[in-house]
């Protein structure tokens, strides 16, 4: 969902992209898996791909109507979080 929230803001570059799901505590995705991700969700109709004829090559990544109307999942799921989850930053642990 990291990589659908991006978006909302505006069309993203995939550079911008990789750099600032960095910054957000996915440090390790690499270009192949987000790649990957990105070309799901313009299959699943949640994110379109424009490619412009320059050089350097120019793809920005938008969301579609049904990706933007997320949105609302999104902040519902953060409104959960704030109110519900633990402030410890762990999660318990279950004795097995």
């Amino acid at each position: 969902m990291l990589i659908v929230r991006e978006p909302l803001t505006g069309p993203k570059r995939f550079t911008e992209l990789r750099a600032r799901l960095h910054g957000l505590g996915l440090p390790g995705i690499s270009p192949k898996t987000l790649s990957s991700r990105l070309r799901r969700f313009v299959l699943l109709g949640l994110v379109t791909r424009t490619a412009y004829p320059e050089v350097p090559p120019r793809v920005e990544y938008e969301l579609t109507p049904a990706g933007t109307r997320l949105e609302v999942v999104l902040a519902a799921m953060g409104a959960w979080a704030e109110q519900d989850l633990p402030r410890t930053g762990a999660f318990p642990i279950e004795d097995r």
